[in-house]
């Protein structure tokens, strides 16, 4: 009879977790995809400024830039089929594709929608770089910054996680430290483009 009940508990206790599998999936899938855009930007940042020096870099700075920038995409798209596969909060195709029209939480829900979407453009013009113009794909590529304050407003405001103290630190640390290698990109810019004092 002990090990029967015993039996069943175990079978419970499997089942409760393969229920919350994808949840907890989707939610890791989220933090991470949030992590490599967040290192992406950053690193990318990096390379646009002189925070890695003057002289030529070697192509793997680069290189990691886009292999991160891709995770991105990677682990979005895990984080988005899990809630979709998950059974917790149900989210359909059209939940997922469409800004606002989950029941659950809406505008944060929509600000990752959109999130997903100008994170695809990025990427995708990334991809094709060779072929755009060179201010085109520049253009372009600084969606990155309202990509980034969309999947951190998505984070804060939808993510379940968003109030542990490791993730509320690493949101505040990477926005300024973005916000810190924004304003000196934006200084060498205006000091390269100024005239000459001679």
């Amino acid at each position: 009879m002990a090990l029967t009940a015993t039996c069943e508990n175990v079978k419970d206790h499997g089942a409760t977790m393969n229920d919350q599998l994808w949840w907890y999936l989707a939610r890791s899938g989220g933090v991470a995809a949030w992590a490599m855009l967040a290192f992406s930007m950053l690193w990318g940042l990096a390379l646009s400024t002189k925070a890695f020096g003057s002289r030529p870099r070697p192509s793997w700075m680069l290189d990691l830039h886009r292999f991160v920038g891709g995770a991105a995409v990677v682990f979005t798209g895990i984080h988005v089929l899990s809630l979709v596969l998950d059974s917790y909060v149900e989210f359909g195709i059209r939940e997922i594709l469409v800004p606002f029209a989950s029941s659950y939480r809406a505008s944060a829900v929509a600000w990752g929608v959109i999130a997903m979407y100008v994170l695809l453009a990025v990427e995708i013009t990334s991809l094709l770089r060779q072929r755009l113009s060179k201010r085109v794909w520049r253009s372009l590529h600084y969606l990155s910054f309202p990509l980034f304050i969309l999947a951190t407003a998505h984070g804060v405001t939808a993510g379940t996680d968003k109030d542990t103290f490791l993730l509320r630190t690493a949101f505040i640390v990477a926005a300024a430290a973005i916000g810190g290698l924004t304003t000196l990109r934006v200084i060498d810019a205006d000091t390269q483009g100024a005239p000459s004092v001679s």
